[in-house]
């Protein structure tokens, strides 16, 4: 089983702090890992799904998942209604 990357531990070191707006979030992507909004979230969603990720740090990518889980519920179309 690969370890995770120098990266994948930043990436989930990173989502574990607070912020107090989204922007804020948003610039501090920027500003501490020099990616953009819209790729850190793709390769956080890729690294949510990994059980190397789940091994190093179970409650943080389990609260991801559900927080994931959570959204595509409320996207989907509820069954018969049209």
């Amino acid at each position: 089983m690969p370890a995770l990357s120098e990266r994948d531990m930043r990436l989930l070191a990173f989502e574990r702090g607070t912020w107090r707006t989204a922007g804020a979030k948003e610039q501090a992507i920027a500003d501490v890992l020099a990616i953009s909004a819209t790729r850190y979230y793709q390769l956080l969603n890729e690294l949510i799904d990994s059980p190397e990720a789940l091994k190093f740090d179970p409650v943080l990518v389990k609260r991801l998942r559900a927080q994931r889980a959570r959204r595509q519920r409320m996207r989907s179309p509820q069954p018969g209604t049209s």
